[in-house]
C-alpha cells in the first residue's frame, strides 16, 4: 500500500507506539515465511453471476449435498451418518476442511488457525456430550450430573496472563494499580452479571446460554440487543478505565468487534451464557495444541471420503425434484442432482449460489455481515528470555494490555512442554481500521509479519532472533458480526426456515461464532433433512 514503516505501524498499533518503535527499531532480522490458506479468487467468480454448463458426464445422483466444510457442515455430516443417512457429499471450496476452526501440523505439536479451545458444556447440551464421550474426552459425570472431562484435556494453568507497562501479570483483569473506584466498580459490574446470570423467565429460560436457541425471548432481554455494551456501561455509571478495557477485550475476542460496535447482549452474553449460577466460575475450556481442529479432524474422520476438498460451489438450481449443485474443481465442473441441500456457508454469500434467490428473497442476506482479521503462527526455536525475575510465567493465553491485537496462544502449554521449542499463534481482529478487509488483503506479508513481530516485541525484545519462520492466514470474513439490532432483529430466525428444498446451516444464524453455534445448526439441519426421509 505504499505505506511508510511507521505509517503501517500507527495503522496497527497506534501512532504513539509506532514512532517509538521507529525511533527504537535496530536492525531488524525478518524469518522465513509466507501467506497461507484462503482462496479469493472463488469470490470473485462468485460475483460475476455467471453460468455454468457442467459436460453431461460429469453430473452425479446424491440424496444430500452439503455446501461448506467448516464446523456446521461437518455437524450435519456427522448428524447424518448417525441417524444412517449415508447418501451424501461435502462440498469444500479450501484445500483444508474445518473454516475457521481448522489447525496446522508442525514440530514440536500442531497449532490453531482460528478457534482453539472449547468451554465443557452444561449437562443439558447433550448432543455436543455425545461427541465429546465419542471422542474420549470424557470421564463420566458429578454429583449434581454435569460432564466430567479428563484432567489431561482441560487448559492447564497458568490459564492466562496480561503484559502491562513493562511485567506480566496474572489474570486477565488487570488488578494491579487499581483504585478503590475501580474496585467499587468491578464488584458493581459482577453483581449485575450475577442477576444476569440467575435470570429466568416465566418459562424458566435463562436469559444467556449456549446455544442461543435456548436464550430467552422476553422483551426485556431482547431489548439489550437495541443498544451498544458501550452504551450499557454508560448506562451503569461505568467509567473506570480497567472494566472499559477488559469488556472491550472481551468483545474483540469472541466478536472481532469494538466495544462501541458489540450489542450489549452480545457483550453479557459473553459474561454470562457459561456460569452455572452466581457464584461459581465459569465453565473451564478444553483446549489441545491444535485447537478445536482436533474437533475437525474427528469430525471429518467420521464422514470419511464424503468430504470433497477443493470443490467451489459456484451455483445451487433448485428445481422441483430438490436442486443441482454444481461445483469448480481446479478447472473441472462438476454437478449433483440432490434431493435436498445443506447450505453450510456463511449467509451472505446465499444471493451469489443460489439461482432465484434475490427475486423472492427469503431473508436478507445483507444483514449478515462479517469482519475481518489475520491470524500469525510463529515458529520459536526457543522461548523468550524473561525481562525479570519474578515476571509472571507464560501461560496459554497472553494478552498484550496496550495493543490492539488479542496477543498470542502458546500451542506447547497444553502438552506441559515448558522449555525449548514453540509455536505461538497471533490473533490481530481488524475491528480498528475502517474497510479493514480491503485493507488487509492489500497488506503483504512483510507488511503484516512487521505489525506481528514488533507487537510482541514489546514484551519480547528477542523475538526476532527466536523466530525461525512466520506464516499468516487473512480471514476476509472469519466471522459473523454481533452488532446492535441484529441477534434480535428477526433476521436470523427467518433465515432459519428452508428455502425450496435447501435447508441453512452456520453459525451466522446464531449471530454468535462459537463451535457450539454451528454444532447446534449442523444438527439442526441435518435433522430437518431426516425427519422427512
Amino acid at each position: 500500500m505504499n505505506l511508510s514503516r511507521r505509517e503501517l505501524l500507527a495503522a496497527f498499533l497506534g501512532a504513539p507506539f509506532a514512532m517509538a518503535a521507529c525511533r527504537n527499531g535496530a536492525a531488524r532480522r525478518f524469518p522465513e515465511g509466507e501467506i497461507v490458506g484462503q482462496s479469493v479468487s472463488v469470490g470473485h467468480i462468485l460475483r460475476e453471476n455467471r453460468n455454468f454448463g457442467v459436460p453431461a458426464d460429469n453430473w452425479q445422483n446424491v440424496k444430500v449435498a452439503i455446501v461448506g466444510g467448516g464446523v456446521a457442515g461437518l455437524s450435519a455430516a456427522w448428524k447424518l451418518t448417525r441417524e444412517n443417512l449415508h447418501d451424501f457429499v461435502l462440498l469444500e471450496l479450501e484445500k483444508e476442511i474445518g473454516g475457521t476452526s481448522q489447525s496446522g501440523t508442525g514440530s514440536p505439536v500442531g497449532y490453531p488457525w482460528g478457534a482453539h479451545y472449547l468451554p465443557v458444556p452444561f449437562r443439558e447440551n447433550t448432543e455436543l456430550i455425545s461427541l465429546l464421550d465419542e471422542m474420549q474426552l470424557t470421564d463420566g459425570q458429578s454429583e449434581s450430573g454435569e460432564v466430567v472431562i479428563k484432567e489431561q484435556f482441560l487448559c492447564r494453568e497458568p490459564e492466562e496472563r496480561v503484559f502491562y507497562k513493562g511485567r506480566w501479570y496474572d489474570g486477565l483483569y488487570l488488578h494491579v494499580g487499581e483504585s478503590e473506584e475501580d474496585k467499587r466498580q468491578y464488584a458493581e459490574f459482577q453483581k449485575l452479571i450475577d442477576h444476569w446470570v440467575n435470570w429466568r423467565d416465566s418459562a424458566g429460560k435463562r436469559a444467556f446460554v449456549v446455544p442461543v436457541a435456548n436464550c430467552s425471548t422476553d422483551a426485556e432481554v431482547t431489548s439489550l440487543d437495541k443498544i451498544s455494551f458501550a452504551a450499557w456501561l454508560r448506562q451503569n455509571s461505568f467509567t473506570s478505565e480497567r472494566l472499559i478495557w477488559f469488556c472491550d477485550y472481551a468483545c474483540r475476542d469472541d466478536y472481532g468487534l469494538k466495544l462501541d460496535q458489540t450489542s450489549a447482549w452480545a457483550g453479557l452474553f459473553y459474561f454470562c451464557s457459561r456460569v452455572r449460577k452466581s457464584g461459581d466460575e465459569s465453565q473451564q475450556f478444553i483446549t489441545f495444541p491444535e485447537g478445536n481442529g482436533r474437533f475437525v479432524n474427528h469430525l471429518s474422520g467420521r464422514v470419511g471420503e464424503k468430504v470433497q476438498k477443493s470443490h467451489a460451489v459456484v451455483s445451487i438450481v433448485p428445481n422441483e425434484n430438490g436442486a443441482d449443485v454444481i461445483c469448480l474443481n481446479g478447472n473441472a465442473l462438476r454437478g449433483f442432482h440432490c434431493e435436498k441441500v445443506v447450505f453450510a456457508s456463511p449467509m451472505f454469500t446465499a444471493p451469489y449460489v443460489i439461482r432465484g434467490f434475490n427475486e423472492n428473497a427469503p431473508f436478507t442476506a445483507g444483514e449478515f455481515q462479517h469482519n475481518a482479521w489475520f491470524v500469525a503462527n510463529l515458529f520459536l526455536k526457543d522461548r523468550p528470555k524473561p525481562r525479570f525475575p519474578r515476571d509472571f510465567p507464560l501461560a496459554w493465553d497472553n494478552v498484550l494490555y496496550e495493543s490492539p491485537s488479542l496477543g498470542y496462544v502458546n500451542a506447547t502449554h497444553q502438552k506441559g512442554i515448558d522449555y525449548g521449542a514453540t509455536i505461538w499463534t497471533y490473533y490481530y481482529p481488524m475491528c480498528h481500521e475502517e474497510n479493514g478487509r480491503t485493507k488487509l488483503f492489500n497488506y503483504e506479508w512483510r507488511d503484516l509479519a512487521d505489525v506481528c513481530l514488533t507487537d510482541i516485541a514489546r514484551a519480547h525484545p528477542d523475538i526476532y532472533e527466536l523466530t525461525e519462520r512466520l506464516d499468516i492466514m487473512r480471514w476476509g470474513h472469519a466471522m459473523i458480526s454481533p452488532r446492535p439490532n441484529f441477534i434480535w432483529s428477526g433476521v436470523r430466525e427467518r433465515a432459519m426456515q428452508p428455502y425450496r428444498n435447501i435447508h441453512f446451516a452456520h453459525t451466522d444464524l446464531s449471530g454468535i461464532a462459537l463451535f457450539e453455534e454451528a454444532f447446534y445448526h449442523g444438527l439442526r439441519a441435518a435433522m430437518e433433512i431426516s425427519k422427512t426421509n
